[in-house]
């Protein structure tokens, strides 16, 4: 089944050099921007991360340092990344988790805000999790009746992640409708305020912590009591995007 669009939606893979979304760079980026009228535009970006490809990565990817070392650095493309993302939504296979969080880091590297409420994220390993339990070449084959050739090539990953989105929709028709907010909404994973849900909302709709000794008090009732907590995660090793959460919620109750 055709994806029903009203804008057009990025489906994207990220190699990187770990899966520390705090410390790790992205290497290769592929991007398949599909049309409302069907029309496609792919690329791939490889990018010199500045820091080492650890060799247990390499061995996933495929991509070593000197394969990069003259790539540019990601920061030298974001604004023509960001512009490409821009009035689209974006999907990907375990993306919320992984893939969404860092490209939302690099990005603040670089200088660059970009709005994560400006899209609608659809995590097509969420849709097959809930649905089915596997990993992207079971449900390739699964779905699509294809063994996954060159698993862990960007391109490869992201061709698949949107042949099998498109094959669930003809797969689940009376559990899935054919849309961009519905899929977005079925494959979130929680109510997280930011992407690695260190903070989400509760049931009444409150900003609460999910970790730690402060797990599930506000935010604000926290900031308020513990005044040194702030300190301790702007210091921490935290995203970027988790600090930049708590600085908002600070900010906005005048503390």
């Amino acid at each position: 089944m055709k994806l029903q669009l009203s804008r057009p939606i990025v489906f994207f893979d990220i190699e990187s050099t770990g899966l520390n979304v705090a410390t790790d760079r992205i290497v290769e980026l592929c991007l398949l921007k599909v049309y409302p009228n069907g029309n496609e535009e792919a690329r791939t970006l490889r990018f010199n991360p500045g820091i080492h490809i650890p060799e247990e990565s390499a061995a996933i990817h495929g991509i070593h340092d000197e394969d990069v070392a003259d790539c540019p650095k990601f920061a030298d493309m974001a604004h023509d990344i960001a512009a490409f993302f821009d009035d689209t939504d974006l999907a990907g296979y375990n993306s919320n988790h992984f893939d969404i969080p860092l490209l939302v880091e690099e990005f603040i590297r670089a200088g660059i805000n970009f709005d994560i409420y400006a899209h609608q994220f659809v995590d097509v390993q969420t849709i097959y999790h809930k649905l089915e339990q596997r990993n992207l070449s079971a449900a390739y084959k699964f779905y699509c009746g294809k063994d996954l050739e060159n698993a862990h090539s960007a391109l490869a990953d992201t061709v698949a992640t949107y042949e099998v989105l498109q094959a669930q929709l003809d797969h689940y028709p009376e559990q899935l409708k054919n849309s961009v907010g519905f899929l977005a909404e079925f494959s979130r994973r929680g109510r997280n305020v930011d992407l690695a849900g260190r903070i989400v909302l509760n049931d009444q709709g409150v900003e609460t912590i999910n970790f730690g000794k402060y797990r599930g008090r506000a935010v604000v009732d926290v900031l308020r009591s513990d005044p040194g907590y702030f300190s301790w995660i702007m210091q921490g090793d935290f995203t970027q995007n988790t600090k930049q959460a708590f600085m908002r919620i600070r900010l906005r109750a005048g503390l």
